[in-house]
Order: C-alpha cells, then sequence, then structure tokens
C-alpha cells in the first residue's frame, strides 16, 4: 500500500491540505476537535512526517555528518559515544562516514553530506588528505557555511573548529616518565608521517631527550602505521641488534601491543629489561599483560566537546572557529614499573 499524504487525508476531510498541516502540527489557528480527528485519522492510516520537506521549511535537516578514518579502535569508537551522548538527547540524526585513511572517499562522503545537507561535519581526517594537503573539500564546506569541527587529528590550516589532545604534551609526558625509571636508550614507533599527531608526538618525545641532554638515535625512531603488525618487524629489528633500546615509546596502544608480543618471543623481559609507554588507553590496556602504562587520550571528551562546540557554530551567524586542546594525563602501570 502506498504511503498516506497530506493531499490524501485532505481530500478525506475536503479541506486544504496547508489545514491539514496545521492540525498536524497543532497550529493553533485549528480547533482543538478538528485537530484530534484529523490526527487520529493520520495515526490509523500510518500517515508519517515528509522530513526532508520539513527540513527545507525548518532550513535544519536536524542530522550530522561524522567522518572518521577508521571504526577498528577503540579510540574513534570512544568519540563516538561522545558525540552521541549530545545529540541524541536533542533529537538528532548522526550520520556516519569511514574515509579508510583515503583523500577521495573523504572527499566523496564530504560532498554527500552536503548534498544531504546536514546542519554540521565533525571530521577527523584521513592520513592521504594530510600527506597530500588537498583541502579543496573543507574549502566546499565553508562555502555552505556549515560549521565543521576537525576532531582528534587537526590539520595546520584554518578551515574550522577544532577538539584534540596536546599531543605534544602527552609525549614529553612519556618520554619523561621513561627517563625518570631510568632509561637512556628510548626507541619510538612513531606514527605515518604527514599527520599532525605523529608529528606532534615526535617533537614531544625529540624535545624531552634533548631537555635531559640525551641524543636521539636516528635509528631507533621508526614511522609505522596504527595498527600491530606494523610494529613488529621495526621491534624485531632493534632487539636482533647489539645496542638495544632499553625503552620503547609507541604512538598509541596498539603498536605497544605489537612490540611486547616480539618482545615476549625473544624472551625480553618487561621492564626488567625494556619499559613500555603508549598513547591512548585503550579499554584492553589495564588488563594486557603487561598492565601497559600510557597516556590517556580523553576520546569520550573530545568526542563531547566537538558536538557541543558544533551546537554552538550553529547557535550563531557570526561563530569565530575555536581551536580547544586538552590536557593528557599518565597512567603508570606494569609496563614501566615492576608490581
Amino acid at each position: 500500500m502506498n504511503n498516506i499524504t497530506i493531499k490524501d487525508i485532505a481530500r478525506k476531510f475536503k479541506c486544504s491540505p496547508s489545514t491539514v498541516s496545521r492540525a498536524l502540527n497543532d497550529h493553533s489557528n485549528i480547533n482543538v476537535d478538528t485537530r484530534e480527528t484529523i490526527q487520529e485519522y493520520a495515526q490509523k492510516m500510518g500517515y508519517q512526517k515528509n522530513s526532508i520537506s520539513l527540513s527545507l521549511l525548518n532550513k535544519s535537516t536536524k542530522t550530522i555528518g561524522v567522518l572518521v578514518p577508521s571504526i577498528n579502535h577503540s579510540h574513534e569508537a570512544q568519540m563516538i559515544q561522545g558525540i552521541q551522548s549530545v545529540f541524541d538527547s536533542l533529537g538528532y540524526m548522526l550520520i556516519f562516514c569511514v574515509t579508510n585513511e583515503l583523500h577521495s572517499l573523504e572527499q566523496e562522503h564530504i560532498k554527500r553530506l552536503l548534498s544531504n545537507r546536514v546542519d554540521a561535519i565533525l571530521v577527523s581526517i584521513s592520513q592521504e588528505t594530510a600527506n597530500l594537503r588537498d583541502f579543496s573539500h573543507f574549502d566546499m564546506v565553508n562555502k555552505r557555511k556549515t560549521p565543521l569541527v576537525f576532531i582528534d587529528r587537526d590539520i595546520v590550516e584554518n578551515y574550522g573548529s577544532s577538539v584534540v589532545i596536546d599531543d605534544y604534551k602527552g609525549a614529553y609526558l612519556a618520554t619523561k616518565h621513561l627517563i625518570e625509571k631510568g632509561s637512556r636508550r628510548i626507541a619510538h614507533l612513531a606514527g605515518p608521517e604527514g599527520l599532525l599527531v605523529s608529528k606532534l608526538r615526535l617533537e614531544g618525545y625529540l624535545d624531552c631527550l634533548k631537555n635531559h641532554e640525551i641524543s636521539p638515535n636516528t635509528d631507533w625512531i621508526k614511522h609505522v602505521e596504527f595498527n600491530i603488525e606494523s610494529a613488529i618487524e621495526p621491534t624485531k629489528s632493534w632487539f636482533e641488534s647489539e645496542l638495544r633500546p632499553d625503552a620503547i615509546f609507541g604512538v598509541n596502544d596498539y603498536v605497544c601491543y605489537g612490540a611486547v608480543n616480539v618482545l615476549m618471543e625473544m624472551n625480553i623481559r618487561i621492564p626488567e629489561e625494556v619499559s613500555i609507554v603508549g598513547f591512548d588507553n585503550c579499554p584492553i590496556s589495564p588488563y594486557f599483560f603487561p598492565k601497559l602504562t600510557t597516556i590517556d587520550r580523553k576520546s569520550f571528551e573530545i568526542g563531547r566537546l566537538a558536538a557541543q562546540q558544533s551546537l554552538e557554530m550553529l547557535s550563531k551567524d557570526d561563530f569565530v572557529p575555536e581551536k580547544s586542546i586538552l590536557s593528557p594525563y599518565l597512567i603508570i602501570r606494569d609496563s614501566t614499573q615492576l608490581s
């Protein structure tokens, strides 16, 4: 059976479609009895409001676009939960898009979201976008005056607001902790080149070494992906050589998991021979063996604040983009100290 329309209801009651529309929307110009009669009939016949027509009328679709590079990591999941904690209670529908770290897919998702007239877009940029430095799709968002908020992964260029963790400070804290534990030969499983988060964490690591008069060994800095597998070969290479690191700082917890597996296979004791610090505080970190010392990334809070920021942008015509940087903190566990 075809969906019943306002015109169908208007024919039933021999009135205009505008009268039916007002009755369905509880307009005070329509008397109570007429309103109730039309509403009861519409409900009985399974009438549903046309959300597209309403959005054109109200200039709001009550939809928010969210782009993330993957949904494989708990970090993205917790950010999404933070976003939902704000928007769900306000009746917004979230449209989630996964870019798989691809620039072309990120561009295509942005175009589709704009064509669907989303009210705002929250994006964690893809690795490929960061490498190519092609932000033309963000120009499109700005031209449409659609609020744009960068979450977790920011860019230097000022295309919109952003909510991120202080990656530099987090890396500095991690490296400083290793030094305070007596490590001097500290290796770094650095993130993919091109991403600002990787750059800032590398800078925090290097500056901390410099400030403690420790010369970095370039052989102990390896750029890897944000996954377990990419950490395996660099770790093997380091610990098969004569001069071994006595500590590892990983760009995230997942690369640390990969490093720990290699070290355990080589019968290298953690933390007696090698200390390890990650970055994320994944839910599994307190239950991994050994329990992983890590930097808490405040993933849920990033999502929550980004959602609030986009709502502020929607409420003002002349909103000035804001950069919100959250402070990380160190969580000390068994991978850097004996139980």
